[in-house]
């Protein structure tokens, strides 16, 4: 990836543009890679991201069956949010990555995953607060709002058992959507 559309491409170690299986039926969308995301070239390796894989395992799900990607795909200074211009350069190459993927729910985690893309696909207004734990129809896939897990590890108790209660709502669509044989998993056990 030598993406120069925007400044982050100057202070980047490893650009960060996802990871997972091309035919994924759930696809992440996070905020952006952090500093160890930028040493590895790799989404979702920090404090963050460890929490995201026991979430999924949690939910019943391994990490290696999910596509995982960010908004941005280079560092912002600091760790910063990413500004609108890095948002708006990198957008065409995240619909891009689902497009190319096609998978059957595509999960934005966090309010900036949520912002990139709620006009793009009209989504409801609303915090994640609001809107999160609902599918959403795009047509070819549906949509699901939940939290970052970054915000997870700063309120664990609250949001861990909704943050996996969404996965799970995702995987049963993705279930429905696939069929039983999608890791092994059967519907049933995603009712309830």
């Amino acid at each position: 990836m030598n993406c120069t559309a925007c400044p982050l491409h100057v202070g980047r170690k490893n650009p960060v543009p996802g990871e997972g299986p091309a035919d994924a039926p759930l696809l992440l969308v996070g905020e952006a890679p952090g500093r160890e995301e930028d040493e590895t070239g790799r989404p979702f390796v920090g404090m963050a991201g460890r929490l995201l894989t026991e979430m999924l395992k949690e939910a019943g799900v391994p990490r290696s069956s999910v596509y995982i990607t960010s908004v941005i795909k280079c560092r912002p200074p600091g760790n910063r949010n990413p500004k609108k211009g890095e948002i708006e350069a990198c957008r065409g190459y995240l619909l891009e990555q689902i497009a190319a993927v096609r998978p059957e729910v595509v999960v934005l985690m966090g309010n900036v995953a949520l912002n990139s893309l709620k006009e793009v696909w009209k989504l409801p207004g609303g915090n994640i607060g609001e809107i999160s734990g609902e599918l959403y129809d795009r047509g070819d896939f549906k949509v699901l709002v939940t939290y970052h897990p970054a915000g997870v590890l700063r309120d664990r108790r609250r949001k861990r058992p909704l943050f996996v209660s969404h996965i799970r709502l995702a995987v049963k669509e993705a279930v429905k959507k696939r069929g039983e044989g999608w890791l092994g998993l059967r519907l049933e056990e995603f009712e309830g």
